[in-house]
């Protein structure tokens, strides 16, 4: 933080004990300076910590140390300077991305750093707990995966007994799940990330018959793999009003009932990314403005809606069909599209409407795309709520894209796959 433009770091103060603790009904709880701390959390990269603080989160994850936008000594000084706690993402090398769980040499090289990480970050009051590698499940056929993970567990104990140790799991994995239990039994709790299927969580624990503590430290929008593809293979994503009633959903069956093994929870995305499109999973646009799932988030967090509210959205509708129709429009011709949209405020709304390439990523567990160029020149009256859509000349899958704004820094957004034949 900063007093009269110097920056005090808080990397010698004394560290705030975390642990885990199980009462005499066997409900587990996260207990942080002997107080019981229930984890109302978000994943951010880049996004303003004062802003998330202001909406009612108490604490933030991370990917990686420094891979970030913000390098782990600052994020953690800023997250204390606003009573925000941190669990900090320790990066595992993926079997994905060509790494060896069969090469010891590389397994101490990479087990080297996680000790330096740790030594450098274990003391400051904001940490919260240790994530060791993200979704190394995923694609994964080596379970030796897991004894490493152990192996950074057992070594994070020896040099940091006050904060718990986690790694997290894509979907509800149970050979995953197994290879954890069975080999890195030094893990304090598991952590599940998951999307639309958030809500059957409780009954997959249930029915597999895990009875440790959890979080849930990824959820959110629909996932890209969960929803109708067109012809073309292109996912219809869901507005962001239907987003934000996802996240609701997922809140009151997945998260909200369960007090008995879950110790909290990191909601997916408090900033932007581009994964298959630019809106798919951030909850702010890349332009800066919030959408109407940080008016969920803020009700969960504090109990009440936000002053000002987003704008909210229905489906586009191009040449009076909707997305499932598989549209096939010809290059050249014209088209309307159309997008219906309310202010809860009465805020006075403004339009902007591009026409982007179709995403060709295939990249899994979050790896970084491409993001697909505007196509320029096809739209008339862009800044209106109903335009005319021109065909691209070159054959192929497009998406169109509607932004609404309220001009109180709030917003909304829908997009429509098509193909020109």
């Amino acid at each position: 933080m900063s007093f009269f433009g110097l920056h005090v770091s808080y990397a010698t103060a004394a560290p705030v004990h975390v642990e885990i603790k199980k009462d005499e009904s066997g409900n587990y709880s996260l207990v942080r300076d002997g107080k019981p701390y229930v984890v109302k959390g978000a994943g951010v990269d880049g996004a303003d910590l004062s802003v998330l603080a202001a909406h009612g989160a108490n604490s933030i994850r991370t990917w990686s140390i420094d891979g970030g936008a913000i390098p782990a000594q600052e994020l953690l000084d800023k997250a204390h300077s606003l009573g925000l706690t941190v669990s900090l993402g320790i990066d595992f090398a993926r079997e994905r991305h060509g790494f060896d769980y069969n090469d010891d040499k590389a397994i101490a090289a990479q087990l080297e750093k996680v000790k330096a990480n740790v030594l450098k970050y274990k003391d400051h009051p904001a940490l919260l707990s240790w994530f060791i590698g993200n979704e190394l499940n995923f694609d994964f056929t080596n379970p030796k995966v897991y004894d490493a993970v152990n192996d950074a567990a057992k070594l994070i104990k020896s040099i940091d007994p006050h904060h718990p140790t986690t790694t997290t799991i894509a979907g509800f994995d149970k050979k995953a799940l197994k290879a954890i239990q069975q080999r890195a039994p030094d893990l304090d709790f598991v952590s599940f990330q998951l999307y639309a299927d958030v809500v059957n969580l409780p009954k997959y624990i249930r029915k597999f018959g895990y009875e440790g503590p959890y979080m849930i430290t990824e959820w959110g929008a629909v996932g890209h793999w969960e929803v109708f593809k067109t012809k073309w293979g292109a996912p219809v994503e869901t507005t962001s009003s239907e987003k934000a009633s996802n996240y609701a959903k997922s809140y009151v069956k997945a998260i909200e009932p369960e007090g008995k093994q879950l110790i909290g929870n990191y909601v997916f995305l408090w900033g932007q990314k581009q994964e298959r499109t630019s809106t798919w999973y951030g909850m702010f646009l890349d332009s800066g403005e919030r959408t109407e799932a940080i008016d969920v988030m803020h009700y969960v967090w504090r109990g009440s809606w936000p002053v000002n509210r987003s704008p909210r959205v229905s489906p586009i509708a191009l040449d009076e069909k909707v997305a499932f129709d598989n549209v096939y429009l010809f290059s050249g011709d014209s088209y309307e599209a159309t997008i219906n949209a309310v202010d809860p405020d009465n805020n006075e709304l403004q339009f902007r409407w591009e026409v982007r390439k179709e995403s060709t990523a295939t990249e899994v567990g979050g790896d970084q795309e491409a993001i697909p160029p505007v196509v320029e020149g096809l739209i008339k009256n862009a800044g209106k709520q109903t335009i005319t859509l021109t065909a691209p000349q070159d054959a192929g899958a497009y998406r169109l894209y509607a932004y609404v704004y309220d001009g109180k820094g709030n917003a909304a957004h829908a997009n429509f796959p098509f193909f020109v034949k």
